[in-house]
């Protein structure tokens, strides 16, 4: 095995170990479990990561990156502006049914969780928020929408929005608090979203 992937197969196992024990542990995560669990020591992390934060971050990122491949491939460059909408929507739904789901529920909340608790991880986590929100913001913008061409700014007012709604009705399925929320009730409740007082001026 070469000096790169060497590199990148500890990169990986100190990852996979920092998902599994942030979503248990949450803020109390020990630096020094993750990397017993990944079969490294804590100089690996610091050499690879920089830091707990470094590594806590690049977990974020490591962990968003299908997501926005899963919604690049949910929306069709062809869909109009309601239809990409109504595709993320449903796309967001399916989510629901993955066999893993409430385990990444547990891990999104414990991310939360540190943000809340570390000043300097707290910007980070929000940047990485932020960053979902542009690429779904790129996604929709530039879609016809009534005869017109939605404007990023648009684009961005909707897609806060549609986070702060599928987020909530996700967590509502995933822990068994709603009876009922197919995709179709998915996509008509982001489909609600799509007001002038929402969008706002171009």
């Amino acid at each position: 095995m070469t000096r790169a992937e060497t590199k990148e197969r500890n990169r990986r196992a100190l990852l996979d170990a920092a998902r599994r024990i942030v979503a248990r542990d949450g803020y109390r995560a020990k630096l020094e479990e993750i990397a017993e669990q990944a079969e490294l020591t804590t100089g690996a992390v610091y050499s690879l990561f920089g830091s707990k934060n470094g590594l806590l971050i690049a977990l974020v990122t490591d962990y968003l990156g299908p997501h926005y491949d899963g919604m690049e491939q949910a929306i069709p460059a062809d869909l109009d502006f309601l239809d990409a909408v109504d595709a993320f929507a449903r796309h967001y739904r399916r989510l629901c049914d993955d066999p893993d789901a409430l385990r990444h529920l547990s891990f999104e909340i414990s991310l939360q969780d540190l943000a809340l608790r570390d000043a300097e991880l707290r910007p980070k986590i929000s940047a990485s928020v932020r960053a979902h929100e542009e690429r779904l913001t790129a996604l929709l913008s530039g879609r016809a929408h009534h005869g017109d061409i939605v404007s990023p700014r648009q684009a961005r007012r909707l897609a806060t929005a549609l986070r702060g709604l599928l987020v909530g009705l996700s967590q509502g399925v995933i822990l068994g608090l709603t009876d009922e929320a197919p995709e179709p009730y998915f996509a008509a409740a982001a489909r609600a979203l799509v007001t002038p007082d929402v969008l706002g001026p171009s």
